[in-house]
């Protein structure tokens, strides 16, 4: 097999050797959910319940009529204990729906029966993705069912499946792949019709063998052909715009979008969801989570609901070694730091880590020797420590014009600079000054 890839990037240590070979379990059900409005990339969503009110499991809970946006549904049946802030994984307050479990999991709407994706038009399958709350499940919780919309002028030629995986330590694709690659295929199919699209690729990272077979099993029943494609192992391979470059070996542009040059890329879990959504009528109550890190006694891969806290879930596994000290919600390249374990999983939860204290001691930054290794290995060839330096200093004009916008803060930089600078941390800072600027100037 030819392995494609794209130019630059690292290779890390991918230590995902714990849960690789560990199948998809059910967690418990949890005694409570806090389930956030906000689980997705659009305008927030307002509550359609108030405390006190009895949800089912599956309810719709949130919603916002605006197109891009995407609603929540109750992950269990119960009483709602309250509607108010709480601590959202990105650091922010979000409104959150508090629900309280009875234990019975009962749910909202008997399922009439199956449906098959067809026997429906496009719009359906746009209006069932909507409908369900399914977003981006690799962690941009962008809502799929705008994805599925592209604009008239924007004509749709291909469509990739991302089942890279390349951050290290995840593996809940992987197991997603070896386990369910049915469903994969099949909410793969469902996108393409509801794109009017005939060509279907699916990239899998060459370290998961078994999952590449697993796929190509299923690619090519019920006449539709679907093209599998090996993947050198490198990081960021996962990345929407690197992985357009590696199969199709098309450039999105600068400040544009995969639909720029034809394309539209989805998760394999967001495939799933779109598969049980279509068959069952299941919106997005629940998603694989990999629990691991030096710092979880029993890493797993786990099936857990929307809202479940993370306490519990590390509770599953077992709990927390001793020196447990650094927690991240997705990987420890691209992943999101906690300040502690009462935050809730939401939909773009692909993992949780857990670091020991020696795995985190943090050498003290020093000043750039020039060496250009940030350069070579940023695989969107931009001037990571000149676009650092910019936003640090608040020479924010500067840091937009050498292209601070686009990076996707994969943090290969950070990873290879060998004087420990911080490089992301500031390029985010520059990011937000900029986003921050925007927002007053439009509002």
């Amino acid at each position: 097999m030819n392995l494609l890839t794209f130019k630059s990037g690292i290779h890390p240590a991918y230590k995902k050797n714990s849960t690789e070979a560990s199948a998809i379990c059910t967690a418990k059900m949890p005694k409570k959910v806090v389930i956030p409005l906000q689980q997705h990339i659009g305008a927030p969503n307002k509550p359609l319940v108030k405390k006190g009110d009895i949800v089912k499991t599956g309810q719709k809970i949130a919603d916002n009529e605006a197109f891009v946006s995407s609603p929540v549904h109750a992950s269990i049946s119960g009483k709602v204990k309250a509607v108010a802030p709480s601590l959202h994984p990105s650091g922010q307050l979000t409104t959150s729906i508090t629900i309280e479990s009875d234990e019975k999991d009962e749910l909202f709407e008997s399922n009439p029966g199956k449906r098959e994706f067809a026997n429906l038009s496009p719009d359906e399958i746009r209006g069932i993705s909507k409908g369900a709350g399914i977003v981006g499940l690799g962690g941009a919780a962008f809502p799929t069912h705008v994805k599925l919309s592209p604009p008239k002028d924007k004509k749709i030629d291909a469509v990739i499946l991302n089942g890279a995986e390349c951050e290290p330590y995840l593996t809940a694709d992987h197991r997603l792949m070896l386990e369910q690659p049915e469903k994969v295929v099949y909410g793969l199919k469902a996108i393409m019709k509801a794109l009017n699209v005939s060509k279907g690729y699916i990239g899998i990272e060459n370290n998961k063998k078994d999952a590449i077979s697993a796929i190509q099993s299923m690619a090519g029943k019920n006449g539709v052909q679907i093209e599998i494609h090996g993947l050198q192992v490198k990081y960021p391979q996962g990345a929407e715009k690197m992985l357009i470059k590696a199969i199709l070996n098309r450039e999105v542009p600068a400040g544009g979008l995969p639909m720029d040059v034809g394309v539209v890329v989805q998760n394999v879990g967001t495939t799933v969801s779109l598969t049980d959504s279509i068959r069952d009528r299941k919106p997005v109550i629940e998603r694989v989570v990999t629990v691991t890190g030096s710092g979880v006694k029993e890493p797993k891969n786990l099936m857990v609901r929307i809202g479940t806290l993370f306490s519990d879930v590390i509770e599953e596994c077992g709990g927390l070694n001793d020196g447990a000290r650094k927690i991240i919600m997705g990987g420890p390249l691209m992943g999101l730091a906690q300040p502690g374990l009462d935050i809730p999983v939401v939909k773009g939860t692909s993992g949780i880590v857990v670091l020991t204290e020696d795995e985190i001691k943090a050498e003290k930054a020093r000043i750039c020797i020039g060496c250009g290794n940030c350069v070579d290995v940023c695989p969107m060839f931009l001037l990571p420590t000149r676009i650092s330096n910019f936003s640090k200093y608040d020479l924010i004009e500067k840091a937009e014009e050498f292209g601070v916008m686009d990076c996707i803060e994969c943090g290969c930089c950070t990873y290879v600079c060998p004087s420990k600078i911080h490089l992301v941390q500031w390029i985010r800072y520059g990011k937000g000054k900029i986003l921050e600027k925007r927002k007053k100037k439009s509002g």
